[in-house]
């Protein structure tokens, strides 16, 4: 861990020494004690025209601190680039925000393209530290305008990284921004707050809601960079902007997973699941099997029409199991897997993104004489496929012959052959038929050509032989 959140780097692990131990974008209003003991120590009464001039310099630079300290109702958000680059923004006549290069690190510049010797650009420099440690952040890299400000296009690039997952218990990015304002005072009070997401009119705000209020404020204009736009996308916030990010966790990538969870991938390795059947319920019979979704599948959905009541039982691999009755609407978690469970009068519901860390077997259980309808659909892995066979050798070893290879049954997880029977298992996986292809096409030697090449080579052998013993 390192600072004040989760995959935030450039901070001690720990808190911050001293009375505030939020990050400095974090802090309230007024919350300049070190800036101002130091500005009371400058402003000493001058005696000479040099200490005129610095009384005047360190006068202006408290002035503008104290304005951008004024206390507002809200939380203040010092305005701040998380990838905080050595150099200055400034407005431009259109409003847009540009950053302009005002240091020269030859040392950092790699090799300037033709391209960017005909726009008048400096090489690009080296990508800075990513923003993130874990996660999911971004790094950035410049390049200085040589003609001034007449340059086509931008000065300041972008791309992914430290793409690695975070530890399980460092919690949410955007909900460790929130919780940093809980020792803030909002109007007069304390809140605990808890990330809002949704708001895809400012998906890079940072919107939070006052714990068992109503209450929703927007805490701060931007998050921080790395923020995921919202909770069921991979996309981030730089600079307060929403970027595109593909399941490759490559900016501006537009990779989408198929349905079988596979980055870019074609649809193959799964098969979509779908039907119905009417389960004839009675207190002689009071529970039946309708289907078994296995271990992986995703994009599950289990209706039940009727007063039949929907029981979920889980088998892992390890060969653990368990009953689960969803007796409440509301979201659970079975098999390190999550549940959507919606009820009514006559309709119950489960839906489950996956992918399913076991084996679930849907039940419906009897509750009152009358038939009901179960409805499935889910995406099953295809974990057996066919695999062609490396050729067989020749059928004749010259004057041309043929060569056939066969099909085996492969476990996709292990790589192993299996028996033919998994893969029959799947209708539509059907056993590829053989190739042929002809082979040793070279003709034959004559009888007599081959009669003379045996005696040449029984007096080649003679002959070695002999001199060999010489």
């Amino acid at each position: 861990v390192r600072g004040r959140f989760w995959g935030a780097p450039g901070a001690a692990p720990g808190r911050r020494s001293g009375k505030d131990r939020r990050p400095p974008s974090l802090r309230p209003p007024g919350s300049f004690p070190a800036e101002s003991r130091r500005c009371k120590k400058k402003m000493a009464v001058p005696k000479s025209l040099y200490w005129d001039v610095t009384w005047f310099t360190f006068a202006a630079i408290c002035a503008h601190i104290q304005t951008r300290a004024e206390p507002s109702q809200g939380a203040y958000f010092l305005p701040e680039f998380a990838l905080s680059p050595q150099g200055s923004f400034l407005e431009d006549t259109t409003g847009e925000q540009f950053l302009t290069y005002r240091y020269d690190d030859q040392t950092s510049r790699i090799t300037q393209s033709e391209e960017d010797k005909e726009g008048g650009w400096d090489a690009w420099g080296a990508w800075s530290d990513c923003s993130r440690t874990c996660g999911g952040g971004a790094s950035y890299s410049l390049r200085r305008c040589l003609n001034g400000r007449n340059c086509e296009g931008r000065n300041i690039r972008y791309k992914s990284c430290s793409n690695n997952d975070c530890p399980s218990e460092a919690g949410d990015f955007r909900a460790q921004q929130c919780s940093a304002y809980n020792d803030v005072k909002y109007q007069g009070q304390f809140y605990e707050w808890v990330p809002v997401y949704g708001d895809s009119s400012a998906p890079c705000a940072l919107k939070c809601q006052a714990l068992g209020t109503p209450l929703v404020v927007e805490l701060a204009p931007k998050v921080l960079d790395g923020t995921r736009c919202n909770a069921k996308s991979l996309d981030m916030c730089i600079s307060g902007i929403c970027q595109a990010v593909g399941c490759d966790r490559q900016l501006g990538s537009q990779a989408k997973e198929d349905s079988c969870g596979v980055c870019a991938g074609d649809g193959s390795t799964c098969r979509l699941v779908r039907g119905q059947v009417k389960v004839h319920l009675s207190p002689e019979k009071r529970e039946e099997t309708v289907i078994a979704v296995p271990h992986g599948s995703r994009s599950a959905r289990i209706t039940v029409k009727g007063p039949a009541h929907l029981v979920i039982e889980s088998k892992t691999l390890q060969g653990d199991s368990g009953e689960h009755r969803l007796d409440a609407p509301g979201t659970f978690v079975i098999e390190n897997t999550t549940v959507e469970f919606q009820k009514s009068s006559d309709r119950e519901t489960a839906k489950i993104q996956g992918p399913l860390g076991a084996d679930f077997i849907i039940k419906a259980r009897y509750t009152a004489p009358k038939d009901s309808v179960v409805q499935f659909f889910f995406y099953q892995p295809i974990s057996h496929q066919w695999r062609q066979t490396d050729f067989f050798p020749c059928t004749v070893t010259c004057g041309g012959g043929y060569q056939l290879n066969s099909a085996e049954c492969v476990d996709i997880r292990s790589k192993r052959v299996v028996p033919e029977q998994y893969c029959h298992y799947y209708p539509e996986n059907k056993k590829p038929k053989p190739k042929l292809k002809e082979c040793n096409m070279d003709p034959c030697p004559s009888r007599c050509a081959l009669q003379a090449y045996k005696l040449a080579i029984g007096i080649c052998g003679g002959l070695f032989g002999r001199l060999s013993s010489a």
